[in-house]
């Protein structure tokens, strides 16, 4: 059966998935002029940034910090609107995080660089002048990311040799080819400040020893920028990108699974044509497409979804990092839990074999370890902020426990009958987190436990290797070596999301979006598009 656009004299768009890469492509698309369907596999929208309710709680699935402000605020002025607008957005300073540090004091963190400086000088002596210089740095760093290599799809030779470029050639070379781990070890010396400036890697799907040093920039939007909290859940950031597509004009179809683009000889090459899913009731639906969007995991787009045999490329799949994969556990406990921030870090001391568990230097050779996971992981209490989440009485807590990326992974509760290897890896993070706080009862005070790991991110999102992120931030998997966000081999198909540029994260999800309708508009600036978006492509109004 096919179904029929709405709008035949409007250039056709299909979406895959309703994630936040998703939503904000067809808003995009949409206030464009484009009639744009999306495709969603699961029965409700987010992706990854979905929202759990169950037992009088309500969790965010996966992401939790709300960081570079400036590319939320821009999307919102594209589709004419705001923040402001939109959310009920809060800062976090009280602190905006907590780091417990394996056999170190707590450490609270305020954001701004002279609450950021005395810490350090308080930790280490002299190191306050230091990292002062250091986030200066990095904001120039980060104004040149946002005007010269986010915004862009590296179309151009000329956009990489600008004034701006080339008075940093210098710092940018060393910056690009040293590794994170390596850069803050050359200017502070305390653990604390250390793992303080490199856990950045981790938002990045990476390892600081990996990760090039010039992703220090996350260190400039987290600690003079700071942390923010949408009011309700980043579930109502979610709800506001499905209306603004709804509102411009988006369809979006929930529990409908892509399984197939199907492709057409069209000029020099084969080109998108149309695309076969699965309705709610399992009918087989064709829908014809001038352009496809997949925001789906892009290794799976390319090797099980495109009707075109060089598309699945093996060998360059083989080279690639997968990044990390995580075990979930959303928590409901009964009491308060003050010892915990909003945002709590738990670092090993000696974090280097947590890193080496998580990237197995013979990944190309040897399965990971089932039962290998991070000692250094993330505790997230919104409660804390937000009392909405939880019953009065409780605590909302939400555990990300780093481990390896694995194909046909270990699986937690929410959907499947739990593996028993996820059962000891919470079991064992929760200890931790209980002796770290000084609440030796924590496990007996949770009255809900719901779990997922790498197979349900493998079944859920389709996510190459079990993923949790997207592809790990290393030198070659970064700006154009990351890979181009349209296909080598199929006309029309284009990719947007954390799995190809400009990379992981909510912010990076938003960019890529825009960057999928300035590669559509012929668009070859770096920067930025002005805002409000102005539409350029026809409408039947425009016809008539």
């Amino acid at each position: 059966m096919t179904e029929p656009h709405l709008n035949a004299a409007a250039p056709t768009a299909i979406v895959i998935g309703a994630g936040v890469a998703g939503l904000a492509t067809a808003g995009l698309l949409a206030k464009d002029g484009y009639d744009v369907t999306v495709l969603e596999k699961q029965a409700q929208v987010g992706g990854r940034a979905g929202v759990l309710e169950a037992d009088g709680f309500r969790w965010d699935m996966g992401p939790s910090w709300w960081l570079m402000p400036e590319a939320f605020e821009h999307f919102y002025q594209l589709m004419g609107t705001t923040v402001d607008d939109e959310l009920d957005l809060v800062q976090l300073n009280e602190p905006a995080f907590r780091m417990f540090t394996e056999n170190h004091d707590p450490v609270d963190v305020h954001t701004g660089t002279q609450h950021v400086a005395e810490l350090f000088e308080r930790i280490e002596p002299g190191a306050g002048a230091v990292v002062q210089r250091y986030l200066t740095e990095m904001g120039a760093d980060y104004r040149l990311a946002i005007e010269q290599f986010l915004y862009t799809n590296f179309t151009q030779l000329r956009g990489l040799t600008t004034a701006k470029i080339i008075r940093r050639l210098g710092r940018l070379a060393r910056k690009l080819t040293r590794s994170i781990d390596s850069d803050v070890a050359a200017e502070f010396d305390h653990v604390q400040l250390r793992q303080l400036l490199t856990y950045a890697a981790v938002f990045l799907s990476s390892a600081p020893k990996i990760t090039p040093a010039f992703y220090g920039i996350m260190n400039y939007t987290t600690l003079v920028e700071g942390v923010a909290y949408p009011m309700g859940g980043f579930g109502t950031f979610v709800n506001s990108l499905h209306r603004l597509a709804v509102d411009a004009g988006a369809r979006i179809i929930t529990g409908a699974p892509v399984e197939r683009i199907h492709v057409a000889p069209g000029g020099g090459r084969q080109q998108v044509a149309a695309v076969r899913y699965r309705n709610a009731a399992g009918q087989s639906q064709h829908m014809t497409a001038d352009v496809v969007i997949s925001c789906a995991d892009r290794q799976h787009t390319e090797s099980e979804l495109v009707d075109h045999p060089r598309a699945a490329r093996p060998k360059y799949w083989r080279r690639r990092n997968p990044g990390l994969s995580s075990v979930l556990a959303y928590l409901g406990v009964e009491g308060e839990l003050p010892q915990l921030a909003h945002h709590s870090l738990f670092f090993s001391e000696d974090w280097g074999p947590d890193f080496a568990t998580v990237f197995p230097d013979e990944r190309s050779t040897t399965d990971p370890d089932r039962n290998k996971f991070s000692r250094s992981l993330y505790v997230s209490r919104p409660s804390a902020t937000d009392p909405t989440v939880a019953p009065d009485g409780h605590e909302n807590v939400f555990l990300l426990i780093p481990v390896p990326a694995m194909h046909d992974g270990i699986v937690g509760n929410l959907n499947h009958d739990e593996d028993p290897e996820i059962t000891t890896i919470v079991d064992h993070a929760i200890e931790l987190v209980s002796q770290r706080i000084g609440v030796p009862a924590l496990a007996d005070r949770i009255v809900a436990r719901h779990t997922v790991g790498p197979g349900d991110f493998q079944d859920r999102f389709n996510a190459w290797q079990g993923n949790a992120l997207g592809l790990a931030h290393t030198l070659s998997q970064s700006a154009f070596f990351r890979g181009a966000n349209t296909s080598k081999h199929v006309g029309g198909l284009y990719f947007a999301g954390a799995t190809t540029v400009p990379g992981v994260g909510l912010p990076m999800c938003l960019i890529s979006a825009e960057n999928v309708l300035k590669r559509l508009r012929h668009d070859t600036t770096t920067g930025p598009m002005p805002a409000p978006l102005q539409p350029t492509a026809v409408r039947a109004a425009d016809t008539s």
